[in-house]
Formats: structure tokens, C-alpha cells, sequence
């Protein structure tokens, strides 16, 4: 099994490590378009093998996607981060640039790879690395919905005072700060709802508090967050390669699912071999549905953008 990373930074990194720790492959390639950086920071990785116990080899490299030639998952990484008061959607211009030289290259070496974007803006790019490829459309996901899942089940956990990994809670929609959905009327403490421990007032709190969870973060220490998201790259990773059939939120392509077309967009989905592999319809009701539309809506008008580039 072989697994690329692009993208050498914060998130690109981080993703690489937890990938490596959990020996989810037996090949890892970094690749970033900065010299050295790439070479460096796998070297950094390997010398912890020894000291963390796996095998996975890791190697770096700039800008060469020879070395990525065979990868059965590649992770999109790369693009600049936002920074502080700086909108996903201003990030258009230039990321989608590269994440579409970025997929042309990888496809050169690995045409049965699966994809996945955590280039912000996610759902747009996501949409871009679609529309441009032509994969089908399992092989494309999206990891902003997991990311937000996650973010949502911390802030659950702040205010039941539990372990975070005792909930089920999804995020679905775009991957913005207005655009995503916490769905707390599904969110479930071992299958009980969370509704029955919080009231109206801390059910809206948390609901606020996932949403601006990524500018929050972007508030405090001045960039994009990267532990959390690299950690959900790597998640979807784990639940390819593994075939574990999971249940994530990932931005993927909708043809009438949630009553939507031509759009990429999170929404609860089977995770395995063959990359999303289920859409599950979680039966919204109607106020769930008109965020959901609504959310679909500022996604196409972001991807209304790519057409002017």
C-alpha cells in the first residue's frame, strides 16, 4: 500500500505523522514545491521510528511526482492557509490553481488513486478536483465535514464533561463558518440524545461554537489550524486502506441526494476500499433541509467562481 501526501506544511505534515504512527501504508511520499522541506521534514519523521515503533518508510520530495507513481490515496493539501479575518472563499483565486496542477500530476503517476481534498475552500476545490479529472466520483472526497464532525463532538464533550470518543454527532453541509450544520437533533452520548442532557440554550451555544470553530482557532494562534485536520486526513485514510466502512461526513458529489446536483457537498457517507462507497440519508426534517439548501446555495456561488478564472 502506498499513500502520498501533498503539501508539506502544518496540516500536510501532521497528516503524514499520524499516517506513519498508525502504519497504514507500507510507502508514505511527501511532496511540496518548497526545496528541502519535504526531504527534511520525512527525514524528522524517520527518526522516530525507532522511538514510536513503525516501519512505514516515508521519503520527501520537491515538486518530483515520479516518487508518488503507484500511490493508492493521495492527500491535497497544499494551497496557502488562512490567515487571520480571511475568508475560505478568498482563497479561490489561488488554490484552485494549484490543487488542478496538483491532481493533473498525481493522475500522471497513479491514475487509480483516490483523492482527497483538505485544500481550503474544501467544498469548491473538492468540486474542482472533480470536474477537472474526471474520476469517478468515489475516487474524489472531500475531509471538511470530518473535521467539523470531530470539532462538534469536542464541544459537545466541553459542556456534557464526557470523553469525546462516547459520542455520535455529524456536521453536514459546507465547510464554512455559515455554511456547515450540526445536526444536535441526531448527536447521541452512547445512544442516548444529547438533547435529553442539554437545554435549548446550551444546544444553540454548542451549535454556534462548532460553526466558528476553525475561526476561532485561526483567531488564536494566527493561521489554520493543523493538528485536528490532519488527523481527519489521516482518519479517511485509515478507513480506505483498512476497508473499515465507516460512517464520516465528506464533502462528495450529490446527483439528487439531499435534493441537490452538480455540487460536492458534506453529507454522511460509507468509507472503504473504493473510497466512498454510500450516501446515507439521515431523513431531515424541514428546518435541516432549508439549512441544507441554503448551505448548497453560498457553496455554488463560491464554485461560481472557477468559472471567471
Amino acid at each position: 500500500m502506498k499513500v502520498t501526501v501533498v503539501g508539506a506544511g502544518a496540516v500536510g505534515a501532521t497528516c503524514a505523522d499520524n499516517i506513519a504512527r498508525k502504519e497504514l501504508c507500507q510507502e508514505l511520499v511527501l511532496l511540496d514545491i518548497k526545496e528541502g522541506l519535504a526531504e527534511g521534514k520525512a527525514q524528522d519523521m524517520m527518526q522516530t521510528a525507532a522511538l514510536l515503533g513503525f516501519d512505514t518508510r516515508i521519503t520527501g520530495s520537491t515538486n518530483d511526482y515520479s516518487k508518488t507513481a503507484g500511490s493508492d490515496v493521495v492527500v491535497i493539501t497544499s494551497g496557502i492557509p488562512r490567515k487571520p479575518g480571511m475568508t475560505r472563499e478568498e482563497l479561490i483565486g489561488t488554490n484552485a490553481g494549484i490543487v488542478k496542477g496538483v491532481c493533473e500530476n498525481i493522475l500522471k503517476y497513479s491514475p487509480d488513486a483516490i483523492i482527497i481534498v483538505i485544500s481550503n475552500p474544501m467544498d469548491t476545490m473538492t468540486y474542482l478536483a472533480l470536474q477537472s479529472t474526471g474520476l469517478p466520483k468515489n475516487r474524489i472526497i472531500g475531509m471538511g465535514g470530518t473535521l467539523d464532525s470531530s470539532r462538534f463532538k469536542y464541544q459537545l464533550s466541553q459542556r456534557l464533561n464526557c470523553s469525546p470518543s462516547d459520542l455520535n454527532a455529524l456536521v453536514i453541509g459546507g465547510h464554512g463558518d455559515t455554511t456547515m450544520i450540526p445536526l444536535i437533533r441526531f448527536a447521541t452520548w452512547n445512544s442516548v440524545p444529547v438533547t435529553d442532557f442539554l437545554d435549548a440554550d446550551a444546544q444553540q451555544q454548542v451549535v454556534a461554537d462548532t460553526m466558528v470553530g476553525g475561526a476561532t482557532l485561526t483567531k488564536l494562534i494566527g493561521t489554520s489550524a493543523w493538528y485536528a485536520p490532519g488527523a481527519a486526513g489521516a482518519a479517511l485514510v485509515e478507513a480506505i486502506v483498512r476497508d473499515e466502512k465507516k460512517l464520516f461526513t465528506c464533502c462528495v458529489s450529490l446527483e439528487g441526494e439531499y435534493g441537490q446536483e452538480d455540487i460536492c457537498l458534506g453529507v454522511p457517507v460509507v468509507i472503504g476500499r473504493n473510497g466512498w462507497e454510500k450516501i446515507v440519508d439521515f431523513q431531515l426534517n424541514d428546518q435541516e433541509k432549508t439549512l441544507f439548501n441554503k448551505s448548497a446555495e453560498a457553496v455554488r456561488n463560491m464554485n461560481d467562481v472557477l468559472k471567471t478564472l
